[in-house]
């Protein structure tokens, strides 16, 4: 497994997870019925992806992508003070469609810095994106 192929595997688990902790993190919030079965939907669908990324690190003997307590804290403690004060359908929608479009940037640069990742790696990735465009499309109906 190349070096690039790992980087891509390694930002699709960073990306999947990072998602995953928002969900978790927010979902106590969500009281739309809808909404709460669209973010569960996409947590399945994130930990399909992560763990697909997570086989072909330890196919491959490559040490796979470890977040750090701080990360984590930040990423909680930013998504707890966005909602503090406002915890409507809504605005609950547009965090996560900004949090997946920021997924979306990162997967992109993460495929151009490494241009010559191997077809398995660049795939999965381009499914990511794929999966992540089409949940902002989604959480726009709760705009």
């Amino acid at each position: 497994m190349t070096s690039q192929e790992i980087a891509i595997y390694r930002e699709i688990q960073k990306n999947t997870e990072m998602a995953m902790k928002a969900i978790d993190t927010i979902s106590d919030k969500v009281y739309d019925d809808a909404l709460a079965m669209q973010l569960s939907r996409q947590t399945l669908k994130y930990s399909e992806i992560h763990n697909a990324a997570s086989r072909q690190l330890v196919d491959g003997k490559a040490e796979y992508y470890r977040s750090g307590a701080l990360e984590d804290a930040v990423l909680r403690t930013g998504l707890r003070y966005n909602t503090l004060l406002n915890t409507s359908t809504g605005h609950i929608a547009e965090l996560m469609i900004k949090s997946s479009t920021n997924g979306i940037l990162e997967m992109e640069k993460a495929l151009r810095h490494n241009e010559n990742a191997g077809e398995k790696s660049t795939s999965l990735a381009r499914q990511l994106i794929e999966f992540e465009e089409k949940n902002v499309a989604r959480l726009k109906q709760y705009l």
